[in-house]
Order: structure tokens, then C-alpha cells, then sequence
């Protein structure tokens, strides 16, 4: 099977060779080159012609490593998240908290991974280590092949969801945050009546219990919500 020339250069696989000049660069230069470009400027500040300089050689040199604009971006996310972490624990559980810790760590490092167009699963060599190593964690656990499958995607989408919302905590001075939070929530408080929105507004009420600044703690509570729902599956299958 055919596969595109980034994902041959990524996993070593020997490609046909191109004509021209020895290549001078490595991808993981190209990678590490725009993934500083992102983290100074986010993704808008990363094209072809910005790496190229970067790099000392022109935008037509750059296309003798990578075809595309979206094989730059598979680069970049290669080299960004870097190598799955060890999964301590002695359950799976809490090696699923580490995955989903991690996980929002690499986020937390360059944001600007949010603002990538997902169109393909992971098919490069440290994408694909983190998805091994969070399907290892249920080793021990009755769910076959698929279940796993689908409880790795429902971390994914949990944590980069959260990530979303919260990502100003992270990009933003804690004085900025903490404005940004309350101004959210004094705006929250005069739509959500208590007429329309009685949920909402009595969750407010009790500031205790309704806290809008979605911080590490909401993090893990929100993480244990999902963990119990995989634990269900995981009784059910045991019965």
C-alpha cells in the first residue's frame, strides 16, 4: 500500500528517491522549526515561506521535504506531543489519569495544537505510541479491541474539549484569567434568569458548588465522571 511521503520519511521507510541536491535537513529540524514558530505566534504564524527562512533556504526547498501544508502540520504535532509518557499505576484507572493528565499537558505546552484541521486518524510513529500506550493501560480489563478503542476516544475528545474552554487560564496573565472568569460570570448572572434558566441560576446562587473557571480540580472531576461511565462498561462486562 501506498503511503504519503511524510509518513514514509517519519516511520524511515525508504521512499523513491528525488532528484536534486542531497536533502541538507532533517524533518525533525522542519518540525522543531515550526513548532517555534507556533508557540511564539500560534498556528497563523506558520506557512511554508516562514519555516524556510527559519531555516536559511527558500519556500521551493522547503516542498523537497514536505508536499504540503498539512504534511507540515503532521511534522509539527510529531514533534510537539514527542514520545506516549510511562503509565505508573497498578490499575487502569490510574494509568488512564495519567494518559489524560499528560495528555492535557502537551496541550497545555502548545496550544496552538487545537487550531490543527483534523482530517486523518494518527498514522505517524509518537502519535500512534500514544495511542498504544493508553490501549495498554486496559490490559487488564475485560473490554476487547473496540471498547478500547472507543474509551480512548472519549478521553480525546474530553480532554481537548476542557482544553478548549479553558485555554485562556494557560495563555493569559492569572490577572487577565481571572477577569476574563469573572466577567463571564457576572454576564452569566444577568442572561440566565431565573425564569428561563433555573438550573443555571441556581448554580449560581451556590458559587461553591457552580464554578464557571474550569481549574485543574474541575479537571479531575470532570475526568472521574468519565472514568466512572468506562468503569459501567467494564462491570457490565463482568457480570
Amino acid at each position: 500500500m501506498e503511503l504519503p511521503r511524510v509518513l514514509e520519511q517519519l516511520w524511515g521507510i525508504e521512499g523513491p528517491a528525488r532528484p536534486g541536491p542531497k536533502p541538507t535537513f532533517q524533518l525533525s529540524d522542519i518540525g522543531a522549526a515550526a513548532v517555534e514558530l507556533a508557540d511564539a505566534g500560534g498556528l497563523a504564524a506558520v506557512s511554508m515561506s516562514k519555516v524556510a527562512a527559519a531555516l536559511g533556504f527558500t519556500t521551493m526547498s522547503l516542498y523537497r521535504y514536505v508536499d504540503s501544508k498539512d504534511d507540515l502540520y503532521t511534522v509539527m504535532l510529531e514533534y510537539a506531543f514527542g514520545d506516549a509518557p510511562a503509565l505508573p499505576g497498578d490499575t487502569w484507572r490510574e494509568r488512564i489519569v495519567a494518559w489524560s493528565e499528560a495528555f492535557r499537558d502537551a496541550l497545555r505546552a502548545h496550544p496552538w495544537i487545537l487550531q490543527v484541521p483534523i482530517t486523518d486518524p494518527p498514522l505517524s510513529p509518537r502519535q500512534l505510541s500514544w495511542l498504544e500506550a493508553g490501549l495498554l493501560a486496559f490490559h487488564d480489563t475485560p473490554l476487547g479491541a473496540t471498547e478500547k478503542l472507543s474509551a480512548m476516544l472519549l478521553l480525546n475528545v474530553y480532554v481537548r474539549g476542557v482544553f478548549q474552554m479553558t485555554v485562556h487560564q494557560f495563555t493569559e496573565t492569572p490577572e487577565e484569567s481571572a477577569a476574563a472568569t469573572q466577567r463571564y460570570t457576572d454576564r452569566l448572572r444577568l442572561l440566565a434568569t431565573e425564569d428561563r434558566f433555573p438550573a443555571i441560576a441556581g448554580g449560581l446562587r451556590q458559587p461553591e458548588d457552580f464554578d464557571v473557571d474550569f481549574d485543574a480540580d474541575g479537571f479531575a472531576d470532570g475526568l472521574e465522571t468519565v472514568l466512572d461511565g468506562i468503569q459501567a462498561r467494564i462491570d457490565k462486562k463482568q457480570r
